[in-house]
C-alpha cells in the first residue's frame, strides 16, 4: 500500500480528495435503484427537476419527439474534460515508461487517481446532456472547483521547489500546468452551474422545432407586455444578496435568447412609483401646510421619504471607505518583511491573509453601496416625475403660458434624471474628510509631522475647485437654457410637420433649428474644455501634493524609505480617486441644484383652484348649471375681461345653444363652466358629471376604440349605439382594422371630421350628466352634420344637459335657449322666435346666413325630394341615455356591416400585426462593429483616435516610472544609504509625474474635440433625415418618439459615448500596466492571469447578451413615459373635463414602473457583473501575495514587491471598471444605433432637381390636369383615389364636396405630393409635378388647412417666417384679412406675442392670420381645405368676398362643407368613395334633380329651412 507521507502534501491532498470524490461517485450510482424507486413515488407530488420535464411528458402525450442540442458552453466543457483526462494519461504513460520496473508506486499514485477521477467526471458530464439537465450535477461542479484549487495548490508548492533548487517530478508539474487553464475553465463553469443543454421537440408530422423556455412555459407571441413576477431582490437572503444571484434566472434567459419586457420581473411593491410619489408628495405638502410663508424644499422632502436607504448606502459606503485604506497602511510592513525584518512568526501569511480579507470586504461592500445608490435615484426619479406630471395636468393658465409643453418634458427628461443621479454623489459629502483623515493618519506613521504640509497642500487643492465650479454652474445654466430652447421648437416642428411641408418651411425651420443646435454646442464646447482642464488640474493635484509631502519631510530631515513612499504613493493613489472627483461633486452639486431650483419654480407654479367650480350634490336643486355675477379673464392682470358679468341658470335636461363672431368668448364660456379660465368674481356651481369636446380634437394615440372607452369598461351594446349615433359605422368599415386601427400622433392620420366624431363618441360613451360641444359640426359635411345633430343631439342626449357652441345657425331652432355673445358679454338671451323678433346681434348672424342661403338658387320643389327636415320640438326624453338609439339599430343588419366594431375577433397574428405599427423598433443581439466604426470615423476620419491612445499610453507609461522611480532610489529599510541626491529624486519624479499629467490633458482635449464633432455630425444627419422623411413616417410615429431621439440619445453622445469610449482605452491600457508590473515581480501570476481573462471574456459575453437588450428595452420604454407626458398636457382640459386626472395618473405610473424595471435590472446587472470580476482580481492578487511571502528573503528586491503590491491593490478595481466600461460603452452606443436608424429613414423626392426646375413665372396660368389618378396610402392599405381624370381651367373657382371618406384631402395631399400617386400623374401648367422639385412645387402653390396652424413667437414671423415681405404689406393683408384692427389694439403691434399652439388667439383669428398668409404669397393656384369651418357665417361670408376679389385671377380649389362656400365656383367636382361621381358647373348639376351636388345642397338648404 502507497505511504502519502511520501508524496508532497499538496500532491497527496489532491490524491485524497479525487479518491474521496471518486468513491462517493461509485456509491451514488449504486443507490441508483432505489433513488429511482422513491422517484417513482415523488413523481405524483412534484415535478422534476430535470429541464423541460412536464413538457417533455406532455410532448411524449403528443407524439412529440424529443432531442436535446449543445451549445458551445457544454462542448467547451466536455473538451475541457478530455483535455484533462488525456494530461494525466500523458502523466502515467511517461512514469510507467521513463522509470520502468523501478517505478515508485507513489509516483504512479496522483495521475492514476486523478485519470480515473476524470474518466468518471467525463461519463458524467457526457450523462447530462441525454437526460437533458439544464444545470451541472453538484457533485461533479464542486468536483471542478475542487479539482482547480489543488491544481493551483500544486503548482505554487511546485514553484517553490523549483526556485529553491529542490527536486522536481517535472512529469507531475508538466501535466498540472498544462491542465491548469481548462481545470480553470471547468471551475467557472462549476460555479455558473448551467449547461447550456436544450431539449427541442419535433412534431412528425409539421417537423416544427420549439424550444422550450426555462420552466417549461412557452410564451405565447400575443402576451401582452406584463409578467407576474415580482423581483426576487426584496425577499432574498444574505447570501443571494451579497452574491447578488437572486439575478441569475434573468440573465440565464437572456443568455438563451434575447429578452423581451415581459421577462423582467415586477418591482418589489416598495419600489414603485406610487409608493415613491407618495412618500415624496407627502413630505412636501406637509412641509407648505406648516410654513405656508416660505417655499417648501424639494431636497428635504427627497431626504425625508428616503433617509433610511440612504443611511443603510451610508454604511456599506463607511466600511467600504474604511478597508480601501487597509492596504496602503500594511505595505511598509510588508516590505519591511521581505527586507527580513520579521516581527512575529507566520508574518507574511497573516499579513497577506489581512490583505485579501480587506479585498474582500472592499468588493462586496462596493457593490451593496452602488446598486443600494442605483435603487435610490430610481426613487427619486420616478417620485419626481409622478409630481411633475401631476403639476402639468393641474397649472393654471397663466402657468401654462410660462411653460410650454417642450419645457415641462425637458424637466422630466434632464432635471429630474439630474437630481435622482445626485444619489450618486450624495454620500461623497462626508466621505472626502473621512478619506483625508485616514490619509493623514497613515502619512503621519510614515512621514511624520510632515503630513501638516500634506493637509496644506489638499485644502488647496481643494479651495482651487471653487471658481471652477462656478465657472460649470455658469456654463450648466447656459447649457440647459439653449437646450430647453432648442426642445420646444422642435417639438413645435414636429407637431406642425404636415404645414411646414405643405408650405415649403422646413429648410427655414430646419435651419432655425441649426442655428439654436449651434449655441447649444457652444455653451457644450466651454462646458467640455474647461472639463479637459480641471481634468489636468486634478492629475496633477495628487502628484502636487505628494511632491509637497515627500519635499517638506526631506527639509525637516526625516528619512524616506522604499515602504514609506510605497505606502504614501499607495495612500496618495486612493486619495486620489476621491479628490479627482471632487470638481465633479462640485460641479453636480451645481447643476443638481439648478435642477432643483427649476423643479421647485415649477411646483410652485399655480395651479387651478379647487373653487373655480362649486360641486352641489344633484339632488339638492333642479339646476345643472348656475352662474352668478362672474367675471372671467384669462388674463386676469388685464383691464379689458375676457367675460364679464355672466348670469346663466341651466336646468337639468335643457338643451342650450351658444352663437356669436368670433373672438366674442364663445369657447371660453364653456371653459368658464370647467373651471378652465380664471375667475375675478362670481360663482359657478354644478351638478352632475361633465363631459367636454374641445373646438381642436384632442386624440391620443392609441386605437379608435381605446380613444371611445376612455378608460371606461367595455359594453358591446352601448359601444355600438354610440357607433351609431357619432355616424362612425360606415368609417369603421372602410378602415382597414376598424375599430383597432392605430391612429397616429394627435390622431393624425384621421380627418377632420372623423376625429371630431371620434371626440363625441368618446363624450357619448362616458354616459355623463352635462354635455360641453365647442362647435362639434364644423368639421363635417352637411349631410353628416345633420345627421349628427338629429342622432346625438337630439336622440341619444335628449335626456342631457346639453351647451353646445355652433356656427350653424340652422341647429338653433331646436335649443330650449340660446345665448348670444359679443365682446364677451351675453347680450342676448331667449328661444329663437323671441331672438328673431328682437333683432339686434343675433338677426345680424340670422340675416348672414340667410344671405349665404340666398346664393343657392334653385327651384324650391325639389324640397319634396330630400330628407325631412330637423324637428323643432323635443323628442320624448328616454329612461336611458342612449338606449333611444337601440331601435336605430338594423336588426338584418349584414354580417359586413359589423366589421369595423370588433376587430378583436380576428386572429391573435393578425392583431399583433396591425398593433405593430404603434410599437417602436429596436435592434435585436450584438450592436455590429459597423456602428462602432461609422461613429469613430464620423470626425476626422478617425484620425484623432490613436492620437488619444498614444496619449493615455504615455500618460501610464510615466507613473509607472515615477513610482518606480520613488521605490528604487529611495533606501529599502531604515539606515540603508539612498541612491541619489534628495533634489534629484524630486526633480526627476516631479518631471515624470507632471508629464503624465500633461498627457491627460492632451488626451481630455481630443476626447471632447471628437466627442464634440461627432455629436454635431451626427446630430445634423439626423436632423436632415427627419425632415425629409416623407409625411406618412409622422402619421404613424408619435412625436415623443421622435422627441427621445433627439432629446435622450443626443444628450448621451453629446456627453457620454465620446467619454465611454476614451475611458475604456485608458483603462484596458492601466489593466495592462497593472499586469505588467506584478508579471515583472512574480510572473507565476501569469499562470492566473489568463485563465482569468478568458474568465472574464465569458462572463462579459454571458452578462452583455441580457444588458444590451435591456438597455434597448430601456431605450423603447423611455418613449412612451415623453410621450404620454406631450399628449396630456396638450389635453390637460380634456382629461380634466371628463375628471380622468387619476386614470392618467395610474398610467404614468405604471409607465414608470415599466421603465423602471428594466433599468433596475439593468443597473443590478452591472453590479452582477462586477462582483465577480473583483472576486476573480482579489484571489489572483492573494496568490501573488501568497507566493511574494513564500519565497526566502532576499530572493526579491523588496522595492520592486512592494510596488507590485501597490498597483496589485487596484487590480480588482481596474479589472472590473475594464470591462465594466466595455458593457457601459457598449450599452451608451445603442444611443448611435438608434441615431443611426433614423439616419437612414426613407426620404421624400428631392426638394430641388437641378436639370428640372420651371421657369419663375410658373405656373402663370393655373391650369390643374388630373390623368388617372391612383393614390394609396401604404403599399399594403387599398386604393384610395381610383383613377382620377379631370381638368380644373385655369383662374377658375373649383369647389371639392363628397360625404366624409369620399377623398377629398387626399385629393389635396397628391397635388402637394404628401402622397406620391401608385398610378397616373398630375399636370399643372404643362409641366407633370413628379418631375420637379418639391420646394419648387409647394413654394408656387398657397393652401389655407383646416386646421389652423400658428406657431411661438410673434404675427410677423407667423404671418412672414421667410422675412420676404415688407411692414406695409404685412399691414395690407391683415386689413384685408379683417384682423388688422385687433393687431393695432395690441401694445406690440406686429410683435405681438403668440404662445404655443396659438392659444393666446381664437380659432376663428387663427384661421383668419393663415389666409392673410396666402395674401402675402400671392401664389397663382390656392387650396382651401375647410378654411372657413371654424368661424361663424357671417366672417365665412366675408372670407369669401376676400377670397373672390384678392384671388380673381387664380385657380381656388375649396373643400368645404358648407355649400354656400361652393355654390358659387365656376366648377364642382364631386367625389364619391375616390370616385369623380360628377364634374360641372354648378347650376348644370342644380338642374338634375337626381345629382349627388343637389343632394348636398338639398341636406343643406332643408336644414337650414326650419329658420
Amino acid at each position: 500500500m502507497p505511504h502519502f507521507r511520501n508524496l508532497p502534501l499538496p500532491e497527496a491532498a489532491a490524491a485524497a480528495a479525487h479518491a474521496a470524490l471518486l468513491a462517493l461517485a461509485l456509491l451514488l450510482l449504486l443507490l441508483r435503484p432505489a433513488r429511482a424507486l422513491a422517484s417513482r413515488f415523488a413523481s405524483c407530488l412534484k415535478t422534476p427537476r430535470r429541464r423541460g420535464g412536464a413538457a417533455a411528458a406532455a410532448a411524449a402525450d403528443g407524439g412529440l419527439a424529443a432531442a436535446s442540442s449543445a451549445g458551445a458552453w457544454y462542448r467547451a466543457a466536455l473538451a475541457c474534460c478530455a483535455y484533462a483526462l488525456l494530461a494525466q494519461v500523458a502523466a502515467l504513460s511517461y512514469e510507467v515508461a521513463v522509470a520502468g520496473s523501478h517505478v515508485a508506486v507513489e509516483a504512479l499514485l496522483l495521475p492514476a487517481v486523478q485519470a480515473l477521477a476524470w474518466a468518471a467526471l467525463l461519463a458524467l458530464a457526457l450523462q447530462v446532456r441525454a437526460v437533458g439537465w439544464d444545470r451541472f450535477p453538484v457533485l461533479v461542479r464542486v468536483w471542478w472547483v475542487v479539482s482547480f484549487v489543488l491544481c493551483v495548490g500544486i503548482a505554487y508548492d511546485d514553484s517553490r521547489h523549483l526556485m529553491g533548487d529542490d527536486e522536481v517530478d517535472y512529469a507531475h508539474m508538466a501535466s498540472n500546468f498544462a491542465s491548469a487553464p481548462a481545470l480553470g475553465f471547468l471551475c467557472l463553469v462549476g460555479v455558473m452551474g448551467s449547461t447550456g443543454v436544450e431539449l427541442k421537440f419535433t412534431d412528425d408530422d409539421s417537423s416544427v422545432h420549439e424550444p422550450l423556455l426555462r420552466g417549461g412555459q412557452r410564451r405565447d407571441a400575443d402576451e401582452e407586455p406584463g409578467c407576474l413576477r415580482v423581483t426576487p431582490y426584496g425577499d432574498a437572503g444574505i447570501v443571494s444578496l451579497a452574491t447578488l444571484s437572486w439575478l441569475s434566472p434573468l440573465l440565464s434567459v437572456g443568455a438563451q435568447r434575447p429578452l423581451e419586457l415581459a421577462d423582467i420581473p415586477l418591482m418589489a411593491h416598495k419600489d414603485r412609483a406610487k409608493y415613491c410619489y407618495k412618500a415624496m408628495s407627502s413630505h412636501y405638502e406637509r412641509q407648505r401646510m406648516e410654513c405656508p410663508g416660505s417655499e417648501p424644499s424639494l431636497a428635504w422632502a427627497i431626504l425625508k421619504s428616503f433617509w433610511r436607504e440612504a443611511v443603510i448606502n451610508g454604511a456599506f459606503a463607511a466600511v467600504n471607505t474604511v478597508v480601501s485604506y487597509v492596504g496602503p497602511y500594511l505595505i511598509s510592513y510588508f516590505v519591511d518583511y521581505l527586507s527580513g525584518k520579521i516581527v512575529f512568526p507566520h508574518e507574511g501569511y497573516i499579513l497577506a491573509s489581512v490583505f485579501f480579507v480587506a479585498k474582500l470586504l472592499e468588493t462586496l461592500t462596493a457593490r451593496q453601496w452602488y446598486l443600494g445608490v442605483d435603487v435610490m435615484g430610481i426613487h427619486v426619479k420616478s417620485g419626481l416625475t409622478a409630481m411633475v406630471y401631476r403639476k402639468g395636468l393641474r397649472l393654471s393658465n397663466a402657468s401654462r403660458q410660462s411653460h410650454t409643453s417642450g419645457e415641462i418634458v425637458n424637466y422630466m427628461a434632464v432635471d429630474v434624471q439630474r437630481v435622482g443621479d445626485y444619489a450618486w454623489y450624495f454620500h461623497d459629502i462626508w466621505m472626502l474628510p473621512l478619506q483625508i483623515i485616514l490619509a493623514l493618519a497613515i502619512l503621519y506613521k510614515n512621514v511624520g509631522i510632515a503630513m501638516v504640509s500634506t493637509l496644506v497642500a489638499t485644502v488647496l487643492s481643494i479651495a482651487a475647485s471653487v471658481p471652477v465650479a462656478k465657472l460649470q454652474e455658469h456654463y450648466q445654466d447656459k447649457l440647459m437654457a439653449s437646450k430647453d430652447e432648442r426642445m420646444r421648437k422642435t417639438a413645435e416642428c414636429l407637431k406642425n410637420m404636415r404645414i411646414l411641408k405643405l408650405q415649403a418651411w422646413e429648410d427655414r425651420y430646419r435651419l432655425k433649428l441649426e442655428e439654436m443646435r449651434n449655441v447649444e454646442c457652444k455653451w457644450l464646447r466651454w462646458a467640455l474644455y474647461s472639463q479637459a482642464a480641471v481634468t489636468f488640474v486634478f492629475w496633477s493635484s495628487p502628484i502636487f501634493v505628494a511632491v509637497i509631502t515627500f519635499g517638506t519631510c526631506i527639509l525637516l530631515g526625516g528619512e524616506l524609505t522604499a515602504g514609506g513612499v510605497l505606502s504614501a504613493l499607495a495612500t496618495f493613489r486612493i486619495l486620489q480617486e476621491p479628490l479627482r472627483n471632487f470638481p465633479d461633486l462640485i460641479s453636480m452639486i451645481a447643476q443638481t441644484r439648478v435642477s432643483l431650483d427649476r423643479l421647485s419654480h415649477f411646483l410652485q407654479q399655480e395651479e387651478l383652484p379647487d373653487d373655480a367650480t362649486i360641486t352641489v350634490p344633484q339632488g339638492s336643486t333642479d339646476n345643472a348649471i348656475d352662474i352668478n355675477d362672474a367675471t372671467f379673464s384669462w388674463n386676469p392682470s388685464s383691464p379689458t375681461p375676457t367675460l364679464s358679468v355672466i348670469n346663466l341658470s341651466v336646468v337639468r335636461g335643457m338643451r342650450v345653444a351658444v352663437c356669436g363672431v368670433i373672438g366674442s368668448g364663445k369657447s371660453s364660456l364653456l371653459s368658464s363652466i370647467l373651471g378652465e379660465i380664471p375667475k375675478l368674481c362670481g360663482q359657478v356651481r354644478i351638478s352632475g358629471s361633465a363631459a367636454y369636446v374641445p373646438q381642436t380634437a384632442w386624440i391620443q394615440s392609441g386605437n379608435i376604440e381605446e380613444n371611445i372607452l376612455f378608460g371606461s369598461p367595455m359594453d358591446k351594446h352601448r359601444y355600438k349605439r354610440v357607433i351609431e349615433a357619432c355616424s362612425l359605422k360606415k368609417d369603421l368599415q372602410l378602415l382597414q382594422y376598424g375599430d383597432q386601427t392605430i391612429i397616429g400622433d394627435r390622431g393624425i392620420n384621421l380627418s377632420g371630421g372623423q376625429k371630431q366624431r371620434v371626440q363625441l363618441a368618446r363624450a357619448l360613451y362616458q354616459d355623463a350628466d352635462i354635455y360641453l360641444l365647442d362647435d362639434p359640426f364644423s368639421a363635417v359635411d352637411a349631410h353628416t352634420g345633420s345627421e349628427l345633430f338629429r342622432e346625438y343631439i337630439l336622440t341619444a342626449l335628449a335626456s342631457k344637459t346639453v351647451i353646445y357652441v355652433t356656427h350653424q345657425i340652422e341647429f338653433l331652432p331646436a335649443a330650449d335657449l340660446i345665448l348670444v355673445l359679443k365682446d364677451g358679454h351675453i347680450t342676448q338671451a331667449g328661444k329663437y322666435d323671441d331672438l328673431l323678433q328682437a333683432g339686434t346681434d343675433f338677426n345680424a348672424l340670422v340675416c348672414a346666413h340667410k344671405e349665404a342661403i340666398e346664393t343657392m338658387e334653385f327651384s324650391e320643389d325639389s324640397d319634396e325630394d330630400i330628407v325631412s327636415s330637423i324637428p323643432n320640438k323635443r323628442l320624448t326624453p328616454s329612461v336611458s341615455n342612449i338606449d333611444n338609439l337601440k331601435n336605430k339599430v338594423s336588426e338584418n343588419e349584414k354580417p359586413s356591416s359589423t366589421r369595423g366594431i370588433k376587430e378583436k375577433k380576428k386572429k391573435p397574428e393578425e392583431r399583433k400585426k396591425k398593433r405593430s405599427v404603434q410599437e417602436e423598433e429596436r435592434e435585436r443581439g450584438r450592436v455590429s462593429l459597423q456602428v462602432y466604426l461609422s461613429y469613430m470615423g464620423e470626425a476626422y476620419k478617425g484620425t484623432l483616435i490613436p492620437l488619444i491612445i498614444l496619449a493615455q499610453t504615455m500618460f501610464q507609461v510615466l507613473q509607472i516610472a515615477s513610482n518606480w522611480w520613488m521605490a528604487w532610489a529611495n533606501p529599502q529599510t531604515e539606515g540603508d544609504a539612498p541612491k541619489t541626491d534628495s533634489v534629484v529624486l524630486l526633480v526627476v519624479y516631479m518631471s515624470l509625474a507632471f508629464g503624465s499629467s500633461l498627457f491627460v490633458f492632451v488626451r481630455s482635449l481630443l476626447v471632447a474635440t471628437f466627442g464634440l464633432a461627432t455629436a454635431q455630425k451626427l446630430f445634423v444627419k439626423m436632423l436632415r433625415c427627419i425632415f425629409r422623411a416623407p409625411m406618412s413616417f409622422f402619421d404613424t410615429t408619435p412625436s415623443g418618439r421622435i422627441l427621445n431621439r433627439v432629446s435622450v440619445d443626443q444628450s448621451v453622445v453629446d456627453l457620454d459615448i465620446a467619454f465611454r469610449l476614451g475611458g475604456f482605452a485608458s483603462t484596458t491600457i492601466q489593466l495592462l500596466g497593472i499586469v505588467a508590473v506584478m508579471s515583472k515581480v512574480t510572473w507565476q501570476v501569469l499562470i492566473l492571469i489568463v485563465p482569468m481573462a478568458v474568465a472574464c471574456m465569458w462572463m462579459q459575453r454571458y452578462y452583455i447578451a441580457s444588458s444590451r437588450e435591456l438597455t434597448r428595452i430601456l431605450s423603447v420604454q423611455k418613449s412612451p413615459v415623453i410621450h404620454l407626458f406631450s399628449e396630456s398636457i396638450a389635453g390637460a382640459a380634456t382629461i380634466r373635463g371628463f375628471g380622468q386626472e387619476k386614470r392618467f395618473m395610474k398610467r404614468n405610473l405604471y409607465l414608470l414602473d415599466c421603465f423602471a424595471r428594466p433599468l433596475f435590472s439593468s443597473l443590478a446587472a452591472i453590479e452582477w457583473l462586477c462582483l465577480r470580476m473583483e472576486l476573480l482580481s482579489t484571489f489572483v492578487f492573494a496568490f501573488c501575495m501568497a507566493i511574494l511571502v513564500s519565497f526566502p528573503p532576499g530572493t526579491i528586491e523588496p522595492s520592486m514587491a512592494g510596488l507590485a503590491v501597490t498597483y496589485g491593490l487596484n487590480l480588482n478595481a481596474r479589472m472590473s471598471r475594464w470591462i465594466l466600461s466595455f458593457c457601459k460603452l457598449e450599452n451608451r452606443i445603442i444611443s448611435v444605433e438608434r441615431i443611426y436608424q433614423y439616419c437612414k429613414l426613407p426620404s421624400e423626392a428631392p426638394l430641388i432637381i437641378e436639370n428640372s426646375r420651371p421657369p419663375s413665372s410658373w405656373p402663370e396660368n393655373g391650369n390643374i390636369e388630373l390623368v388617372d389618378l391612383k393614390v394609396r396610402y401604404k403599399d399594403d392599405l387599398p386604393v384610395v383615389l381610383h383613377g382620377i381624370s379631370c381638368m380644373f381651367p385655369g383662374g377658375k373657382k373649383i369647389g371639392i364636396v363628397g360625404r366624409t371618406g369620399s377623398g377629398k384631402s387626399t385629393l389635396i395631399q397628391a397635388l402637394f405630393r404628401l402622397i406620391e400617386p401608385t398610378g397616373g400623374k398630375v399636370i399643372i401648367d404643362d409641366i407633370d409635378i413628379s418631375r420637379i422639385g418639391l420646394h419648387d412645387l409647394r413654394s408656387r402653390l398657397s393652401i389655407i388647412p383646416q386646421d389652423p396652424t400658428l406657431f411661438e413667437g410673434t404675427i410677423r414671423m407667423n404671418l412672414d417666417p421667410l422675412e420676404e415681405c415688407t411692414d406695409q404689406e404685412i399691414w395690407e393683408a391683415l386689413e384685408k384679412c379683417q384682423l388688422g384692427e385687433v393687431i393695432r389694439s395690441k401694445e406690440e403691434k406686429l410683435d405681438s406675442p403668440v404662445l404655443e399652439n396659438g392659444d393666446n388667439w381664437s380659432v376663428g383669428q387663427r384661421q383668419l392670420i393663415a389666409l392673410g398668409r396666402a395674401l402675402l404669397k400671392q401664389a397663382k393656384i390656392l387650396v382651401l381645405d375647410e378654411a372657413t369651418a371654424s368661424v361663424d357665417t357671417a366672417t365665412d361670408n366675408l372670407i369669401q368676398r376676400i377670397i373672390r376679389s384678392e384671388f380673381k385671377d387664380c385657380t381656388v380649389c375649396t373643400i368645404a362643407h358648407r355649400i354656400p362656400t361652393v355654390i358659387d365656383s365656376d366648377l364642382v367636382l364631386v367625389l364619391s368613395d375616390g370616385k369623380i361621381a360628377e364634374f360641372d358647373t354648378p347650376q348644370r348639376l342644380l338642374e338634375d334633380k337626381s345629382s349627388m351636388f343637389m343632394q348636398l345642397v338639398s341636406e343643406y338648404s332643408t336644414r337650414s329651412g326650419c329658420i
